[in-house]
């Protein structure tokens, strides 16, 4: 993933702290916004503006400092596809510090006091901050239709790069040696990345409000209490919906009614499990994708965006239950290889979704619905985010201020970290150790030749997590996966020969 950055405010007396863009944030007024990169490193746009530093200018400060220039709707399309859709290499944290560089700093559209307070909003709504952004700056420079525009902008290259990609991880087949030794490789990397978010997004989820990073114990107890309800099979949304409750009492003092909702939530379970048995693993799926129809990918991709707060790791413990678990029509290898393919892509992350829809609409109906099934995916992905970013900032930015509303969040966030941490040990497990069918093989000898890889893959798992901590650039998840696939091919290319 790409490292956190941080950001001097614009107050003197107010002390830099880092801020993971990825990570779940405690509400909007303890976002700590982003920090300035080189301007030297970022291709400069020229503008109409003035390429000023607003935090020279006296307006710097004013919540309501508006220099956005008025563009047409295809001049507004281009500028955002060419200045940002076509560099959003590096992840969130590369994509808003590039959005930020180029239209707040050097063309001073709005002052960063604005830019600081819009992002804090953002962060709490569903769907990629850096899409978010790009749509609130088409809407101050050509109105809600400029904010449209300005996402699609944003999105498009990517959308039709994964599109490509999921084609030709088709035609190569999924049974094709060279392609698979490389995703083999990919797989642990794959593993390593989560590990990564899942430490960032938990780092800065349990953190109590006007601290200087001092953890709170009951964020932590929530984030630890919703894995065990993952693992006991406990559906996800009455976890996130009932711990945000319960945060709301205990940031009030109400011991009783919270201890009596966490008590209630275990002994409604014992009653389930002595009447009707434990819950199967599909239980945490709402069953609305069984089959990959285009009106149940649509359905899949509504929820699981409506579910992305904070960005896409939230989005794929949902969609992996849905679809490789609830559905079976995706296993689980090919679930991994789309999240590997989303992390080096020029796009947001929840760019996966497409891979999905491809492949699930490829199961249905072959490869037009194929290609019917990723364009509807991915517009149930991204339609909460244009829905709440366009339709509705002003009311949310006066929610998001909402003091009762923010311990709920922050209960929501924290429960989230959990559901991550059990969905990364499930990926590692199978990234590593394989699935139950590498092992039902035919012949032995290639059962034995899977099982052998474990080994070689836990070591690519080790080595990817040092480098991602050690080299916090934003090319390192690009080089990352771009080595790990080439690696596979002298690692894990033997061993798929000799077991076919």
């Amino acid at each position: 993933m790409a490292q956190p950055i941080a950001q001097h405010t614009t107050s003197t007396n107010t002390n830099p702290q880092d801020k993971d863009v990825e990570a779940f944030p405690q509400t909007a007024a303890s976002a700590r916004p982003l920090e300035e990169k080189d301007p030297s490193n970022i291709t400069q746009t020229p503008s109409s503006a003035s390429p000023q530093d607003p935090s020279q200018d006296p307006d710097s400060n004013d919540l309501t400092y508006n220099n956005a220039p008025s563009m047409s709707l295809p001049k507004l399309f281009w500028y955002f596809f060419y200045n940002f859709g076509l560099f959003a290499w590096g992840g969130p944290v590369a994509q808003i510090a590039l959005i930020k560089q180029q239209i707040v700093v050097q063309e001073n559209w709005i002052s960063i006091a604005r830019f600081q307070r819009v992002f804090a909003v953002y962060q709490i709504l569903p769907g990629p901050e850096a899409a978010e952004l790009c749509m609130f700056f088409g809407c101050l420079s050509a109105g809600r239709l400029g904010g449209v525009v300005a996402g699609l902008g944003f999105i498009l290259p990517g959308f039709v790069l994964m599109l490509l990609a999921s084609y030709l991880y088709t035609l190569a087949g999924l049974e094709n040696r060279y392609f698979n030794a490389s995703f083999r490789a990919l797989q642990p990397v794959v593993g390593a990345m989560i590990f990564k978010a899942t430490h960032k997004i938990a780092e800065h989820s349990v953190v109590k409000h006007g601290t200087a990073r001092k953890v709170d114990p009951f964020l932590i107890i929530i984030a630890i209490c919703t894995a065990i309800n993952s693992a006991l099979r406990l559906n996800i949304f009455i976890s996130l919906f009932l711990y945000g409750t319960i945060n709301m009492f205990l940031s009030r003092r109400l011991w009783l009614p919270a201890g009596l909702l966490f008590t209630l939530q275990y002994v409604g379970y014992a009653l389930y499990a002595v009447f009707r048995g434990v819950p199967s693993p599909v239980s945490l799926a709402l069953g609305i994708a069984k089959t990959p129809t285009l009106p149940n990918l649509f359905l899949l991709g509504l929820v699981a965006g409506t579910l992305s707060f904070g960005g896409a790791y939230t989005a794929i413990p949902f969609v992996q239950v849905e679809a490789v678990l609830k559905g079976g029509w995706l296993p689980q290898r090919v679930f991994i290889d789309c999240i590997a393919l989303g992390n080096v892509l020029p796009a947001p992350l929840v760019i996966f979704a497409t891979f999905v829809g491809f492949q699930g609409g490829n199961v249905h109906g072959g490869l037009g619905t194929a290609f019917a099934g990723a364009v509807v995916i991915t517009l149930g992905m991204f339609f909460p985010c244009f829905l709440f970013t366009i339709a509705g900032h002003d009311l949310l930015e006066k929610l998001v201020h909402n003091k009762f509303l923010s311990t709920f969040f922050d209960g929501l966030c924290a429960s989230v970290v959990g559901v991550i941490a059990v969905i990364f040990f499930q990926i590692l497990r199978s990234s590593i150790a394989g699935t139950e069918r590498d092992f039902l093989l035919q012949p032995v000898s290639a059962a034995v030749a899977k099982a052998a890889q474990a080994g070689i893959a836990a070591v690519l798992f080790m080595v990817s997590l040092v480098i991602l901590y050690k080299f916090t650039n934003k090319w390192t998840t690009i080089v990352l996966i771009v080595s790990g696939a080439v690696a596979g091919q002298f690692l894990f290319l033997e061993d798929v020969v000799g077991g076919v």
